[in-house]
């Protein structure tokens, strides 16, 4: 967790918000590819896409 709120506190200090929903979507598709990978959600994810 002090890594999440040194990111923060780095965004904060530089100004560089614009990195947040970049993050956000490398979270979204990083949890996607791990819940795809031989679980019973992987057909509904592959229809997504």
């Amino acid at each position: 967790m002090s890594f999440l709120a040194e990111l923060w506190q780095f965004m904060k200090a530089r100004k560089k918000f614009w990195l947040l929903p970049i993050l956000i979507m490398m979270a979204v598709f990083g949890g996607l590819v791990v819940l795809s990978h031989g679980s019973a959600v992987a057909p509904f994810i592959y229809t997504i896409f």
